[in-house]
């Protein structure tokens, strides 16, 4: 009876484990097959594009490396110089599985860079509005909602056309076109944070304003701002390649996810699917992982959806 009792008390004096946040965050989305197989599938896609100039047998952007004699081969087709081309060629001779992996390495690029720029950009703007208030909310507002007038798509071609081609003309082109959505997401959840009463304490406490912004309200923006980055960098990604497509993204020396598609559409109807169909491909496992983990994030981190 006393075994029993001192047992009971001992179990009763063990404190419970302490769950973090990060812990209850990595719990809640890995619960998720969906969200769990497209994060692997992303991150074997970045893996890939990192380690290409060591997996891969041909430089694409190196011309020497690339012979029209191996233009067009289908699939497992040997090369001129040797080696088993597994997913083709396409018109000019390049090895596809080169040159999917070196497209992969330029359109995670922009969209990551893109992405980041326009998050920061977007987030200080938005955070000043929210802040500040009155005619100053009003005018960057109002801009905001200019700038939203304009399909995405449409505000990166007009600055590709007037700046040119090149990898950090498109990343430009794609911050201008994706700043705003950054600071309207921003600028909402700010102007909810701005009311609570922390921040009136730390206004009572004397503390500056740029420190009350950026050490206490953007903390408590975080969780919106990720879900949108991811989003927004999907489609960065995916506005790029339309880009290329276009033929006012990068040039054809530099093939991208875009231009391999291009590349390969005059032959559709040849029986020369390969050239554009491994690269769609490509591109529509990057964009679908992203967007299904954005999406599980969204769900994750939005307290009204916690059970």
């Amino acid at each position: 009876m006393t075994d029993a009792t001192s047992d009971s008390a001992m179990t009763a004096a063990t404190p419970a484990k302490v769950e973090t946040p990060f812990q209850r965050f990595r719990a809640e989305f890995f619960e998720s097959k969906i969200a769990t197989v497209a994060l692997g599938v992303f991150l074997i896609i970045v893996l890939l594009a990192i380690l290409a100039p060591w997996i891969t047998p041909q430089n694409p952007y190196d011309l020497a490396q690339v012979s029209v004699m191996d233009g067009r081969l289908p699939p497992g087709s040997e090369a001129f110089d040797g080696y088993t081309m597994w997913l083709g060629s396409d018109g000019s001779g390049r090895d596809l599985y080169s040159a999917i992996l070196y497209g992969l390495r330029i359109s995670l690029t922009v969209g990551l860079a893109s992405g980041v720029i326009a998050l920061l950009i977007g987030m200080a703007i938005g955070l000043i509005a929210a802040y500040a208030g009155g005619r100053i909310e009003a005018f960057i507002m109002r801009i905001v909602d200019l700038q939203l007038s304009f399909p995405a798509s449409l505000v990166a071609l007009m600055m590709v056309a007037a700046l040119g081609k090149g990898v950090d003309k498109i990343i430009l082109a794609l911050v201008i076109a994706q700043w705003a959505y950054y600071a309207r997401t921003v600028r909402a959840t700010a102007l909810v944070e701005r009311g609570k009463e922390y921040v009136e304490a730390a206004q009572c406490l004397g503390i500056s304003r740029a420190r009350i912004v950026f050490r206490h309200i953007l903390p408590n923006c975080m969780a919106p701002l990720i879900v949108v980055g991811t989003v927004q960098t999907a489609s960065a990604i995916s506005l790029e390649a339309t880009l290329s497509f276009l033929g006012v993204g990068l040039p054809q020396t530099e093939p991208s996810i875009g231009v391999l598609i291009a590349n390969g559409f005059e032959y559709m109807l040849s029986g020369r699917y390969w050239i554009s169909v491994f690269p769609g491909v490509a591109l529509l496992l990057t964009v679908v992982s992203i967007n299904l983990v954005g999406d599980h994030l969204r769900d994750v981190l939005n307290p009204r959806l916690k059970k």
